[in-house]
């Protein structure tokens, strides 16, 4: 089932918190079990760094209250050893963290460094993008990390229904690309080459915290990049070489994008207007931040969209 969603200010900012947790929120019938963002603020000199100490379904364990904070004690250690500078190093629960820091190293030895520290998952990394998820509803989880008043440029969303895995902050939506700067996906379907992609990206030195298809697609996408290919000529070629039924979404620095495969089985809605674009699994989840009528139309087969500031 699942929902995803996604929404782009053309030329200004917005409250992109408020806008994305009512659209998530309008779809909670298709995912009650998590919800997550991907949110671009205002670009920063500092590196943005969301994570998670453990899951918080361990709770019940005795030693929880000990491990976590053991593990955040080593998780700044290690951020110092490695040459970061922190600005700042905010619980925003027991077991979510997001730490600013300036480092002028390479991405993929600091996350990696980090995520040694048993129970940690790094789950955005950049100069904008802040990932955001865990278990519940939209308002639950915009409630307890505060997101009414993040103000941005940019977003997309996941509502999820655990059908193949469990219910926890591993398995919920959107995905970093690893180890690429301000990179995130989210995506309804099913790819059916995931364990040959997987390895592949293996080989070239990729890690994968999940078992989740959606998380092969935004490393994917985010190789490519790397590799000097533009976002729409790459999401093209994953038509050609995903296999599977899906809809995914795409959010870089400056960008959204969608792709759809050649079925269109997995339904989106797309509303464009001069300021903004909205796109979402229902369009009652984009009538929800807009007032006036509006005129909605889903995307064609193997259709690839992509908006920019």
């Amino acid at each position: 089932m699942c929902g995803i969603a996604g929404i782009i200010y053309k030329n200004r900012r917005g409250n992109v918190g408020r806008d994305m947790t009512a659209m998530l929120q309008a779809m909670k019938h298709r995912g009650p079990d998590s919800t997550g963002y991907a949110l671009y603020g205002e670009r920063s000199e500092l590196l943005v760094m969301r994570f998670k100490l453990a899951d918080p379904r361990d709770a019940a364990d005795f030693s929880y209250p000990e491990r976590l904070a053991r593990s955040r004690r080593e998780v700044e250690s290690r951020l110092a050893k490695i040459g970061a500078t922190v600005d700042r190093f905010d619980g925003e629960s027991e077991y979510a963290y997001r730490a600013t820091f300036r480092y002028e190293g390479e991405l993929k030895p600091l996350a990696d460094y980090v995520e040694d520290v048993p129970g940690i998952e790094v789950l955005s990394l950049g100069h904008s993008l802040e990932i955001v998820k865990d278990l519940g509803d939209a308002n639950t989880v915009a409630a307890q990390y505060g997101l009414a008043d993040f103000t941005g440029t940019h977003a997309i969303g996941h509502v999820r229904m655990a059908t193949e895995s469990d219910v926890d902050i591993a398995g919920a939506h959107p995905y970093w690309a690893y180890p690429f700067s301000d990179v995130a996906v989210v995506h309804n379907g099913q790819l059916t080459n995931y364990h040959q992609w997987r390895r592949r990206l293996e080989r070239l030195g990729h890690r994968f915290q999940s078992e989740c298809d959606s998380e092969i697609i935004a490393v994917y996408l985010a190789q490519r990049m790397a590799d000097g290919v533009p976002l729409e000529t790459a999401m093209k070629q994953s038509l050609d070489e995903l296999d599977g039924v899906f809809t995914y979404l795409v959010v870089t620095e400056d960008a959204l994008g969608v792709a759809k495969d050649e079925m269109a089985a997995k339904p989106l809605v797309l509303y464009e207007a001069d300021d903004l674009v909205a796109l979402a699994s229902e369009e009652g989840a984009i009538r929800e931040v807009l007032t006036e009528e509006i005129d909605t139309y889903d995307p064609y087969e193997r259709e690839v969209l992509v908006w920019r500031r």
